[in-house]
């Protein structure tokens, strides 16, 4: 187990003399799983960095995997319960009368949502991006300070980020390490950039309450801002080679 930075550099430098190492996992998160496996960090979900104060992310090179920055639930209150009950529809594979809102928006362009005739997109603002329709409606935003906060509390410890070539698929997928950086200082300029670029998508992800207290009222699973792996460092002003 691995504990301070130069450590997990002397580490990285011998994982990345090794050469073509096969997955530990197959799917996205192998890459993630080989490296901590190798370092020796044991796998956990909590909210606390991986070794010493950092927080340890990996990814392919030239990957179009996307990973979630975050999720955050727009504004105003009841935003979500008004885009389900606008633009949700029902899913012929279910006969529990659920009315969902499934969609992954983008700036570059509006998203039809399945085959209810609505479209929607996202718009940026100086201070907020915003939800609108084919009308320029509002339906839902995040302010400047919201998604500020949202990111620097998912990304509250230091950042070391690792990458490398893979080849193969599945079970059979090879990784090839060889670069990592530590990565600070959240840009928020380059963050709405690459939303109007089309490079960052919002998934909206917003059903109802199955059972419970709750059963029948809108349940948001995680409005989430997503980006593709290779473009996740743009997101920072330093980057510093470590390896």
């Amino acid at each position: 187990m691995i504990n301070t930075l130069q450590e997990f550099i002397d580490s990285y430098k011998i994982i990345c003399n090794q050469g073509w190492i096969k997955t530990h996992r197959s799917g996205p998160t192998g890459i993630g799983k080989t490296l901590e496996d190798l370092l020796g960090i044991p796998e956990n979900n909590y909210d606390q960095p991986d070794f010493g104060n950092y927080e340890l992310k990996s990814a392919r090179i030239n990957s179009n995997s996307m990973l979630t920055l975050f999720t955050k639930t727009p504004k105003p209150r009841g935003a979500a319960n008004t885009l389900r009950n606008t633009f949700g529809y029902y899913r012929s594979s279910h006969s529990n009368n659920e009315k969902i809102l499934h969609a992954t928006l983008s700036a570059d362009k509006f998203v039809m949502i399945a085959d209810t005739g609505n479209q929607l997109k996202v718009h940026c603002d100086p201070n907020k991006i915003t939800i609108i329709d084919k009308d320029q409606n509002e339906f839902g935003y995040w302010s400047r300070e919201d998604l500020q906060k949202a990111f620097e509390k998912k990304y509250k410890n230091k950042l070391v980020y690792a990458r490398a070539h893979s080849r193969g698929a599945g079970e059979q997928e090879e990784f090839k390490f060889v670069e990592a950086y530590k990565l600070s200082g959240f840009d928020y300029n380059t963050f709405v950039s690459l939303i109007e670029q089309g490079r960052i998508y919002i998934d909206l992800r917003i059903g109802q309450y199955h059972n419970g207290d709750k059963k029948g009222q809108t349940h948001d699973h995680g409005t989430a801002f997503r980006i593709k792996e290779k473009d996740h460092p743009k997101l920072f002003r330093i980057k510093d080679r470590i390896v």
